[in-house]
């Protein structure tokens, strides 16, 4: 089975921050409170005879920055990316990095381990391994006379 990213409202949530950032809102909230992701890392996943891999580029986050979560068969990998920016700097500047929260989801396939995820952070890229569960084997029942 393969995993399959879960992002039910991700067209919705996109032409909010569109609208957001065109109109000034700028504080990363959305009108119920929640914080609102602002970019979103390239992810690559495959699998192999025994375990699921992901990889997602994160260059510029911190370990402590990120968190992965597996709840209810759906493994989230979420944190935030922060610059630092110098405002001494005379005349004008251009910024192209992304900075801020980001998310992203995937739905689970149900032979996984969720209790065994080891995660990795090295060079910008943070690989996790899901361990696949051993498949269960057929029991043969005997069929009792009476």
């Amino acid at each position: 089975m393969t995993l399959v990213r879960y992002e039910p409202w991700s067209v919705v949530a996109r032409l909010q921050q569109h609208f957001d950032q065109a109109f000034g809102d700028q504080a990363g909230i959305s009108a119920n409170g929640a914080n609102q992701v602002s970019w979103s890392p390239s992810v690559d996943i495959h699998q192999e005879a025994d375990k699921f891999v992901v990889r997602a580029d994160l260059p510029g986050v911190d370990p402590k920055d990120i968190e992965v979560t597996a709840e209810n068969g759906v493994l989230t990998v979420s944190g935030e990316r922060k610059f630092e920016r110098n405002e001494e700097h005379k005349g004008s500047a251009r910024y192209e990095r992304v900075e801020g929260r980001f998310e992203r989801r995937f739905t689970l396939p149900e032979n996984v381990q969720t209790d065994n995820i080891r995660a990795r952070h090295s060079n910008g890229v943070l690989e996790l391994s899901i361990p696949k569960a051993a498949a269960p084997t057929p029991k043969r029942v005997t069929v009792e006379t009476h």
